[in-house]
């Protein structure tokens, strides 16, 4: 479980609730079907109408992946581990990596492994794991557009929303009592929209877009450690050829981890 997106989540319903009971509003106001109607329903209309069916589809996932922590292999391991695989090329050989390769769970470094095996050119390892890397990262900002979009659409129906009720509300201009009730509900659909959008959909498009970033920035790193071994330089110079992904006062701590499993 992605515990930041939890605690998000968790924090924006109780600081609007909070908030309203602190304002004097009642929680009861906030139910009101058809402001949920414009909102929810709208918004998931003009998804519809902006994006394949496909694709729309793919929202339930995108919120699995929103809500689930992310696996991947952490900078020092991948650091330790091209150290070691390029000490053991220069002893015995590529070939010698045959073992290693076939054991790999990541598809992409499994895939790339398979490449500088086969004696593959550096130019076209490097093309063809970087034209993956730009293909994966094409579809992430497709998906994320998706939130980017409902982000943009939400309050713009909020204020639809608010219209159509105040067209409600004055229809009914003589009765007072009837009237605060009507304004007050014209804008809950206003604040659906705000909140749907700015507190839900665009911190997910966010979310998603950092999430990819980490997930290019390991795979750039595996390119990098890939193309090392393949040109046999030595254990040193592909860590720091590495070290250029982490950040400059964090570089000791790797720099110290690596000469720790660096291969005597």
């Amino acid at each position: 479980m992605e515990k930041s997106s939890l605690i998000g989540i968790i924090l924006a319903f109780v600081a609007i609730g909070v908030g309203m009971v602190l304002k004097g509003a009642s929680l009861s106001a906030l139910l009101n079907p058809a402001a949920m109607l414009i909102i929810f329903g709208g918004t998931a209309a003009a998804l519809f109408i902006a994006f394949s069916l496909d694709e729309v589809k793919k929202i339930p996932k995108l919120f699995k992946i929103i809500f689930t922590e992310q696996k991947l292999m952490q900078k020092k391991e991948l650091i330790d581990t091209f150290v070691n695989w390029v000490a053991i090329t220069r002893r015995e050989g590529l070939l010698s990596l045959e073992t290693q390769a076939e054991e790999l769970s990541d598809p992409f470094m499994k895939g790339g492994m398979r490449l500088i095996i086969d004696g593959n050119d550096p130019d076209f390892v490097r093309d063809v794991l970087l034209e993956d890397i730009a293909e994966m990262e094409a579809r992430h900002k497709k998906y994320a557009l998706i939130f980017t979009q409902a982000g943009t659409y939400a309050p713009t129906l909020g204020v639809l929303g608010a219209v159509v009720g105040l067209i409600a509300a004055l229809s009914n201009l003589n009765e007072v009592e009837k009237l605060g009730h009507l304004i007050s509900a014209a804008f809950v659909a206003t604040l659906f929209g705000i909140f749907l959008g700015y507190v839900i959909c665009h911190p997910f498009a966010n979310k998603l877009k950092q999430k990819s970033k980490k997930e290019v920035e390991i795979k750039l790193m595996i390119v990098e450690g890939l193309l090392s071994i393949q040109s046999g330089v030595s254990a040193n110079s592909v860590k720091q050829k590495m070290l250029i992904f982490i950040p400059n006062s964090e570089r000791h701590v790797f720099e110290e981890g690596a000469k720790e499993g660096a291969p005597e």
